[in-house]
């Protein structure tokens, strides 16, 4: 009982940094469909404030010159890491593109638009470390919290060090992908504690193995679903830039077979949710946690079908965009929290039949 003060107030910090990891998300979205990643062309300040400027008089008069030679340093930093590496080819390719190097003019929209997904993100560090502080009290009982809380604050610092590279670097298409992808696994990591620490000492009920199968099925597509998203918005990044941001209702149809790919995924993955439905609605009671999961991942899973619409047919407008792509989150988060459960389902209204 000595633990159960501390263990709630883990519970608090880890369920307020999930949420802040689903804003952050939607910010990074903001961010990069609106182009707004130059915004704050230094870190951790903005054009070397704490507070980013609302005109133009307020910045030094060789602040371009300024901000792409420490653009250009950092590149160089990333070529010979490339090079240690065995990826030659590429960090040439860094070296040799100029068009990296052009200075962003001010736009104050999108300096506050980054330097808010910044305070999103600085959140989300913070509440990250108060996991870690709290994660002790199950030191003697639950070891893996404890380490699981400590490597998503070094895997964080990596994924903020990564999305700088992103802003960069325009060039290395396929570090979205991956930087995508490590914030799913941030993202599962700290679900993963939240419910470690949710069932601790608590009963269990039979596991659902095979329904479990299915769920683990389910979350592998939709992981392969947003990968595919993610590599279709860099191909219709390449296309807006070899168009120079014209013809833009153009830019899902010239983006090729990942687009088609990307469609048919998305019927598979309908399909597949409706199967885990049904198994769902079979093996457990309509109060479940179980049930209620897969409603709310069929709720994302339409408001995702109607931005991805929107994407195709009304030449992606960017409040979809960042839509789009914090559904396809939550939608893995239920799926992941839903494959949890089913093979550590505590003794609640969500006990199978």
């Amino acid at each position: 009982m000595s633990i159960k003060a501390p263990g709630n107030k883990f519970l608090k910090f880890n369920l307020t940094t999930i949420i802040l990891l689903f804003l952050l998300i939607l910010a990074g979205g903001v961010v990069r469909s609106t182009g707004s990643g130059m915004g704050c062309p230094d870190w951790p300040k903005c054009f070397g404030r704490y507070i980013p400027p609302t005109s133009i008089s307020e910045l030094p008069a060789n602040y371009k010159k300024t901000y792409s030679d420490k653009r250009l340093a950092k590149n160089q930093k990333f070529a010979k890491m490339l090079d240690i590496f065995g990826y030659s080819q590429l960090a040439t390719r860094i070296r040799s593109d100029k068009s990296i190097l052009l200075p962003e003019e001010f736009n104050t929209a999108r300096t506050w638009t980054e330097y808010i997904n910044r305070l999103i993100g600085a959140a989300s560090g913070l509440f990250l470390l108060l996991c870690v502080v709290y994660s002790f009290i199950y030191w003697k009982t639950n070891k893996p919290i404890v380490f699981l809380s400590i490597f998503n604050v070094f895997l964080v610092a990596f994924q903020a060090w990564l999305g700088s590279i992103v802003v960069s670097t325009n060039l290395v298409a396929w570090i979205v992908t991956v930087h995508m992808l490590i914030a799913l696994v941030i993202l599962a990591i700290s679900i993963t504690t939240y419910h470690m620490a949710k069932v601790q000492g608590r009963y269990k009920v039979e596991r659902k193995t095979f329904i479990a199968i299915v769920t683990l099925l389910v979350l592998t597509l939709s992981v392969l679903q947003i990968t595919f998203g993610t590599e279709l918005r860099e191909k219709i990044d390449a296309v807006a830039s070899h168009l120079e941001g014209s013809y833009r209702a153009s830019w899902v149809q010239r983006a090729g077979d990942i687009f088609a790919q990307h469609r048919d995924a998305a019927l598979i993955v309908l399909i597949m949710n409706v199967v885990l439905y049904a198994l769902i609605r079979k093996g457990f009671n309509k109060h479940s946690v179980q049930q209620q999961l897969m409603s709310f991942t069929f709720l994302m899973i339409m408001l995702q079908i109607v931005t991805g619409i929107l994407l195709s047919y009304w030449a992606l407008p960017p409040f979809a965009q960042a839509v789009h792509i914090v559904l396809a989150s939550l939608v893995f988060g239920a799926q992941f929290y839903l494959f949890l459960n089913l093979f550590s389902s505590v003794n609640v209204q969500g006990a199978g039949k």
